[in-house]
């Protein structure tokens, strides 16, 4: 395969970092942006260097020249946006969350595998060294087994109640936007819960501002939260039953940790990463179109599946219902 031309859609606060990072990965270019806005695209366009930008998004579908598509719209937006360049052919990597409901996860999946395109979900944390380094450290048993999980994602957001944070109908509420984060570190290190208990606030709009979640296993147990009201520290303790790992803040894409185990002293580990952090994930999609394969090994459409199935399950829990999801 030739450079692969990369093409993205929706150029807000993420995928400006993430075009910045284009240049760090080897065998790839920033080719194309569309936004609604065509001064909005022409000023991304020119700010990282694309040679193409658009006032919509059907015109990255309709070019022949783009191989892959990062889609970084506002959450209710992924499944359309990702199937419409998946029909059209389209290597695609789609922020996080996948979609809206798992349903809709499902159809994107399926679509991706009848047209034989590579499709993932664009979890940068798990491909970042930190993450990399404690799934090393478990395999080797530097704590033990897992007996737990805590972590939180917390700031204060404005009360902006047509905000994305706050509007329904694109998806919003603590829970999708940065609660995935801890639940996405529950599911990686130790699957699937047996049982799922949560507790929410939620606001006018009917979205949760705070979140509490217990995902219980059969012999851990996580404990998880999420909120727009109020600053959390923003860490994650892997508890094990030789010890723990303190991922410092933000632990979703921290750069250091901390080892502790009984009888010996703390070992912190720097593990600094280059650019904004987004490099790491273009890197491994880069690799996984040279080797022609359609789903990641590191974030699979299983994963996907399930990441999407436990939002949906504390959602249904805490009631907040989307217009998208089926009935």
């Amino acid at each position: 395969m030739n450079e692969i031309k990369l093409a993205i859609i929706g150029p807000g606060k993420i995928a400006h970092k993430f075009a910045a990072d284009v240049p760090l990965v080897k065998g790839v270019v920033l080719f194309a942006v569309a936004s609604r806005n065509l001064d909005k695209a022409k000023a991304f366009a020119a700010e990282h260097k694309a040679t193409h930008y658009y006032d919509n998004y059907e015109a990255v579908a309709a070019n022949s020249e783009v191989d892959l598509v990062y889609i970084a719209t506002p959450n209710s937006f992924h499944f359309e946006h990702s199937m419409m360049c998946l029909e059209a052919g389209k290597a695609v990597i789609c922020e996080k969350p996948f979609a809206l409901n798992s349903q809709q996860v499902l159809k994107m999946t399926n679509k991706a595998q009848e047209k034989g395109v590579f499709f993932m979900e664009a979890l940068w944390t798990r491909f970042i060294p930190a993450t990399q380094k404690v799934i090393e450290l478990i395999a080797q048993g530097a704590i033990g087994e897992i007996k737990g999980v805590k972590a939180d994602f917390g700031f204060t957001a404005p009360v902006d109640l047509d905000s994305r944070l706050y509007n329904k109908a694109l998806g919003g509420g603590s829970l999708l936007d940065i609660g995935i984060y801890p639940i996405y570190l529950s599911y990686l290190l130790l699957g699937v819960p047996e049982s799922i208990h949560a507790t929410a606030t939620l606001s006018p709009t009917g979205v949760d501002t705070d979140c509490k979640m217990v995902f219980e296993y059969s012999n851990a147990i996580s404990n998880l939260e999420c909120s727009f009201t109020q600053t959390t520290p923003t860490e994650a303790l892997i508890l094990g039953s030789k010890g723990m790992i303190k991922l410092h803040s933000r632990f979703h894409h921290c750069k250091g940790l901390t080892v502790i185990t009984e009888g010996q002293p703390p070992v912190s580990i720097k593990l600094d990463y280059i650019g904004y952090g987004y490099s790491y994930e273009l890197a491994h999609v880069v690799d996984c179109l040279h080797q022609d394969t359609l789903e990641s090994p590191m974030v699979s459409h299983t994963d996907s599946i399930n990441l999407m199935s436990l939002l949906d399950t504390v959602r249904n829990i805490i009631e907040v219902k989307f217009d998208q999801d089926v009935l």
